[in-house]
């Protein structure tokens, strides 16, 4: 990641309150009169869509927004590496929705089908047809079966990507704790874009502390379809000082690239032709936008959704606004706390559309904290603006390489106050202790 040099880490923290507080004011503004039969329906209640029903119905009490989630508790995938790392139980990843109907938002645990832009319709699997003035969609990610020959939602019963959390996140850490000491792990690591950049190297790292404490003579195998990965420095630096050789990275340039895989056998074959045994394997496959996406059409040929970067409000089709995971919008990437943000920017937008003001200016904010260790954190953190109509990087930058352990420790501890936050920010509700 890049960092803006003589951009001190205390001035992007400094700037990241401002812009919070500057968003906090847009948030607040009184809103104009309009028809009290204005309906927004949003569809998924993950970072992205239930901060923006929250967010939506803050700002105009009198707009019927309806949240559609077919999970009745919601289980997050930030932290959920901590649950394999044997650091967290797996309710603590739970969330419900609760407070969100407290505050007047229409909960709908169903699941959206299909989206008829004409109509304005959003079709639900039970039979039901929800009518929307501006719809926001927030559907997530899908995975591209067979972009890896072999891997499929049948080889994922036997070789989890536990990229979605819940089942599959249980079933991976089941299998962690049934391997032998001496075993062999192995994850592969798609090519981007993907579902929280980090994320693969964190969960290695958490299956490292595992092993370390329960299984110390077993091995760890990156196998990884691209060259260079988020904050690589500073998670092989933490590797080699905390785990030492336990852990092999193996880069696409030098056979790292996975095509072919045999779930039954914990076998997966390069595209140089190497074959890898595995006790465990953890694939995690290349992804797209969630189906709703290219139904309605919001998708393109990328496979992700283009977006306004100003309102985030699709593309091609109107009235409907996607955010977070299923969009393109980098350099953001693809993390729930872009999502919350980026929510709070098309709440805006929605409620200011449906009275007739244009969009205000937005800024975004995003920070991935990674946890290496119990006490041993790293963290990349930017600010971004719209320019010439495009989202590009204003500042920010990573955690120094040259930290010491008090710094490393408090970064670990930004982490979990992180979690807590937007867990209350989004849900109104802290994490399960």
């Amino acid at each position: 990641m890049k960092k803006n040099q003589g951009y001190s880490r205390r001035q992007w923290l400094k700037h990241v309150g401002q812009t919070t507080a500057a968003s906090a004011v847009l948030l607040s503004v009184p809103s104009y009169a309009r028809p009290a039969s204005a309906q927004v329906v949003v569809v998924g209640g993950g970072f992205g869509g239930a901060t923006a029903a929250r967010y939506i119905k803050r700002r105009d009490p009198s707009i019927h927004v309806r949240l559609i989630e077919p999970a009745k508790t919601f289980y997050t995938c930030p932290f959920s590496n901590l649950y394999l790392g044997g650091l967290r139980r797996f309710e603590q990843q739970a969330h419900s929705y609760d407070d969100l109907r407290a505050q007047g938002i229409e909960i709908i645990h169903d699941i959206a089908t299909a989206v008829d832009p004409d109509k304005k319709t959003v079709q639900l699997a039970q039979g039901a047809s929800l009518a929307y003035d501006k719809l926001l969609l927030s559907p997530g990610v899908d995975m591209r079966w067979h972009a890896l020959e072999g891997y499929d939602e049948e080889a994922a019963e036997l070789a989890p990507h536990a990229w979605k959390a819940g089942a599959q996140t249980q079933l991976l850490k089941k299998q962690l704790d049934a391997m032998p000491d001496g075993g062999t792990f192995i994850l592969v690591a798609p090519e981007n874009p993907f579902r929280c950049p980090p994320g693969p190297y964190e969960r290695v790292s958490m299956v490292a502390h595992y092993f370390s404490q329960h299984k110390p003579k077993s091995k760890i195998l990156i196998l990884d379809a691209k060259d260079a990965f988020s904050k690589q420095a500073l998670f092989q630096d933490a590797w080699q000082h905390i785990y030492g050789d336990m852990i092999e990275w193996v880069p696409m340039s030098q056979g790292g690239r996975v095509i072919r895989v045999d779930a039954k056998q914990g076998l997966v074959e390069t595209e140089f032709g190497d074959q890898h045994q595995a006790d465990v394997l953890n694939v995690i496959p290349p992804q797209q936008a969630a189906q709703i996406a290219h139904q309605s059409g919001v998708a393109d040929q990328s496979l992700w959704v283009p977006i306004d970067p100003t309102t985030f409000a699709s593309q091609h089709v109107p009235d409907v606004y996607v955010v977070g995971d299923a969009t393109i919008a980098s350099p953001m990437p693809k993390s729930g706390f872009a999502a919350n943000t980026q929510a709070k920017v098309a709440a805006a937008a929605i409620v200011n559309a449906l009275s007739g003001q244009a969009p205000a200016e937005p800024s975004f904010t995003n920070t991935c904290y990674s946890l290496i260790a119990p006490d041993y954190g790293i963290s990349v953190g930017h600010l971004y603006a719209v320019n010439n109509n495009q989202l590009v990087e204003a500042s920010g930058g990573v955690s120094p390489r040259d930290a010491d352990a008090d710094f490393r420790r408090r970064e670990a501890q930004y982490g979990a106050a992180w979690y807590e936050a937007i867990s209350l920010d989004i849900w109104g509700t802290e994490p399960h202790a």
